[in-house]
């Protein structure tokens, strides 16, 4: 997530995102009237540009889409694997003669149709529950893909050529963990998230994995109206979410916001690449 009206706002350093930016001091807008806005805003698939002030988080040091843009200027078959809304392929500054790109979540589908059809790329609409990948085998020379729900690690080394790579970052254990906390309680201390189990399911499909890095960048929320666009959108921190059963937990983060300037988690982030021999 560097891809999460106004009032007090500090511009965020080069290094970092911005998610949106008021910062509710005293005579800014109350803690109902952030919430209604938050809660009225529509949701145009996987957009996190009402932030944009609001909240912020610190990019990776490794900068992913840097790495990809690198990357695909010697590839000839591309295939991005949950796209959200086309975003990334949209903003290469080249893209491959075949690119792809396969989503499943319906609300993303006619963003991530626009973006790609502007670089000419394809989309392919997939099944979330059915790990599937509909493409010959040995079909891409680099597949990417940021911040997938599950990684389908058999269907991926299938479509590689030999020599092809999976080139990933991936959201790690325990991200914004502050967050759902305060949501919803302690939670278990593991998760199935963990870069080392993501590195023995590449193995174990047959893929070597040559590189592996963990980050854990800084996320800030300077108003209570960001923490509830970004637990609409990113729906898996707080699967039942609504303002109306958290209401107790979201005022209680509001004062904490007032009286400290902001609500201070951190992301968790890592890096994968798999090569097929």
């Amino acid at each position: 997530m560097d891809r999460v009206p106004t009032g007090r706002h500090t511009a965020a350093p080069a290094s970092t995102a911005t998610l949106g930016g008021v910062s509710a001091a005293t005579g800014g807008p109350t803690f109902d009237e952030l919430v209604a806005e938050a809660e009225r805003v529509p949701i145009p698939g996987w957009d996190f540009g009402w932030l944009d002030g609001r909240a912020v988080e610190e990019r990776p040091t490794w900068h992913y889409f840097d790495v990809v843009a690198s990357r695909v200027s010697s590839v000839r078959r591309l295939l991005d694997l949950q796209v959200g809304s086309g975003g990334m392929i949209a903003a290469l500054p080249a893209v491959p003669a075949l690119t792809v790109g396969t989503e499943g979540y319906a609300r993303n589908m006619p963003f991530a149709a626009a973006n790609l059809a502007s670089r000419g790329a394809h989309l392919v609409r997939t099944d979330e529950d059915s790990p599937a990948l509909p493409f010959a085998a040995d079909s891409f020379d680099l597949v990417t893909s940021r911040h997938p729900v599950d990684t389908w690690w058999d269907a991926i080394a299938r479509v590689l050529m030999p020599g092809g790579a999976y080139l990933s970052q991936q959201v790690g254990p325990h991200t914004v963990r502050e967050l759902a906390e305060a949501m919803l309680g302690p939670l278990p201390t593991d998760s199935k998230r963990d870069p080392e189990a993501a590195r023995q399911a590449a193995e174990q499909a047959g893929l070597v994995v040559t590189d592996l890095r963990v980050e854990r960048p800084r996320t800030e929320f300077y108003d209570i109206g960001a923490v509830v666009y970004y637990l609409r959108v990113v729906v898996w921190i707080v699967p039942d979410f609504s303002v109306a059963k958290y209401r107790e937990q979201l005022m209680r983060l509001h004062e904490q916001i007032e009286h400290d300037g902001a609500f201070k988690t951190t992301a968790s982030r890592f890096l994968i690449e798999a090569v097929k021999p």
